[in-house]
């Protein structure tokens, strides 16, 4: 099949891409070329901005496209129009971020969506993120119809990860010296964590797309209950490490300022329940399957260990070591 993807460069782009080429299909890139330009050398790039300069993609036509990158109505609304009649199938890559209900156990995709006060906002922020994804996912529907396929992932973590939220913990048990081999640990042992591989994930939208799947559906994983404990026990386990975990309710961190998710990644307050029980079951019918949790462990850890970190780089998830010391003194000293 021929598949126009618009990202495809960087982390779950880059996945998709990898099996879709495995599979033999023809793929098309549409970015701007800034990220990874030198990636897919065999691949064929069209260079634009899908926010009014997409000249690119006009008459070509594909079997599907794959919109990763979509947060924005308007803007999701330019691509949409322009391939209404030049494309088969329009995927749309979402989030489970659109349900606003996070004390909720155990949603579905018929659960209820966030709603933004002020429709026309453009702001990406964590109180627009999951409101916005809503009206772009509403743009794709409106004009594809059963055309359309929403994919609503959870965190999805691996090699190549940008954002540090879940490199971090691999990379931080690995460890042992820092903090005289202690390591602050959220919450509580049993608290449940869901996440994919986006390699898992990458796959798994392939496989939907070029079999004609339509309608939305909820991509994290596993499927079982996974615990923090367990991950973090793993970490300890794959890189041999004999670091100490201090377990810290979820009272003193919000006391002192931790930020679910980003200060402590993979953590969230017991209230927000919702993030680690998202019903996974339409996806995982439909054939999505999940690799070993030590592969995920073991492949993001040697990734970090062996790409180069720019001088410049600042940590975008988890705690620097100072913190993280500032707040085990506060927590033995209460």
């Amino acid at each position: 099949m021929k598949i126009l993807i618009i990202g495809g460069t960087n982390f779950i782009g880059r996945s998709q891409v990898e099996t879709a080429l495995a599979e033999g299909h023809e793929i098309t890139l549409f970015n701007r070329g800034k990220t990874n330009p030198d990636l897919f050398p065999s691949v064929e790039k069209l260079h634009g901005d899908r926010d009014g300069h997409m000249e690119a993609l006009q008459g070509r036509t594909w079997d599907l496209v794959i919109d990763n990158c979509g947060y924005v109505p308007r803007i999701v609304q330019q691509s949409a129009d322009l391939l209404k009649d030049s494309v088969g199938r329009y995927v749309f890559i979402s989030t489970v971020s659109v349900y606003s209900d996070g004390e909720k156990a155990g949603i579905d995709e018929q659960g209820a969506l966030a709603t933004l006060e002020d429709e026309s906002v453009e702001e990406v922020n964590g109180e627009t993120y999951g409101g916005l994804k809503v009206l772009c996912e509403k743009v794709v529907q409106d004009i594809y119809g059963d055309r359309a396929l929403i994919i609503r992932p959870g965190l999805i973590v691996g090699p190549y990860d940008p954002t540090h939220r879940f490199t971090y913990w691999p990379a931080r048990i690995a460890d042992s010296e820092r903090n005289s081999g202690e390591v602050l640990a959220p919450g509580q042992p049993n608290y449940g964590v869901q996440f994919i591989d986006a390699r898992d994930l990458g796959a798994w939208t392939i496989h939907m797309a070029t079999r004609g799947a339509s309608g939305i559906y909820n991509a994290t994983g596993p499927d079982y209950k996974l615990t923090m404990g367990t991950v973090l026990d793993e970490c300890k386990q794959l890189t041999g490490s004999d670091v100490r975990l201090t377990w810290v309710p979820d009272e003193f961190l919000l006391e002192n300022e931790v930020a679910p998710y980003t200060d402590m990644p993979l953590w969230v307050p017991a209230d927000a329940i919702a993030f680690s029980t998202f019903d996974i079951g339409k996806a995982v019918q439909a054939g999505l399957t999940f690799r070993p949790l030590s592969e995920t462990i073991t492949d993001t850890l040697q990734w970090e260990q062996t790409r180069e970190h720019p001088a410049d780089e600042k940590l975008r998830g988890g705690l620097s070591a100072q913190r993280e010391a500032d707040l085990l003194a506060r927590w033995h000293a209460r």
